[in-house]
C-alpha cells in the first residue's frame, strides 16, 4: 500500500503562482510514477501531468503545458506540482497519484490521495 497526502491548495487570483505537494508513505515511493489529475465541478476528472519514477520523463496536458511543473524529490518521498499564470479555469479539486507505468488514464493508478482544492479568481 502507497497513501498519498496532498496540500498546498488555496486561493489565489488568476496570474498566480501555487505548489501542491503529495507526501507519500508505505512502499517504495521511487518505485512508482506518479501523476496529478484533477476535477472541475461537474465535470470528469482528468490529466494533468505525470512524471516517471526517475524523474527523467514527464508529460503534460496541452492545457497546462508551459504553465506547470511536476517534480519529485525520492528522498523525501514527494511529488510536486508548481503552478504558475493561473487561470480561473484551473479550479478543481488536484489528486496525485502512484502507479507502475507512466500514464494518462486514471486507471492506470493504484493508489490515489483525498485532493486538495485550488480555487483560481478571476
Amino acid at each position: 500500500q502507497v497513501q498519498l497526502v496532498e496540500s498546498g491548495g488555496g486561493l489565489v487570483q488568476a496570474g498566480g503562482s501555487l505548489r501542491l505537494s503529495c507526501a507519500a508513505s508505505g512502499r517504495t515511493f521511487r518505485n512508482y510514477a506518479m501523476d496529478w489529475f484533477r476535477q472541475a465541478p461537474g465535470k470528469e476528472r482528468e490529466f494533468v501531468a505525470a512524471i516517471s519514477w526517475s524523474g527523467g520523463i514527464t508529460y503534460y496536458a496541452d492545457s497546462v503545458k508551459g504553465r506547470f511543473t511536476i517534480s519529485r524529490d525520492n528522498a523525501k518521498n514527494t511529488v510536486y506540482l508548481q503552478m504558475n499564470s493561473l487561470k480561473p479555469e484551473d479550479t478543481a479539486v488536484y489528486y496525485c497519484a502512484a502507479g507502475t507505468v507512466v500514464g494518462f488514464r486514471e486507471t492506470e493508478y493504484d493508489y490515489w490521495g483525498q485532493g486538495t482544492q485550488v480555487t483560481v479568481s478571476s
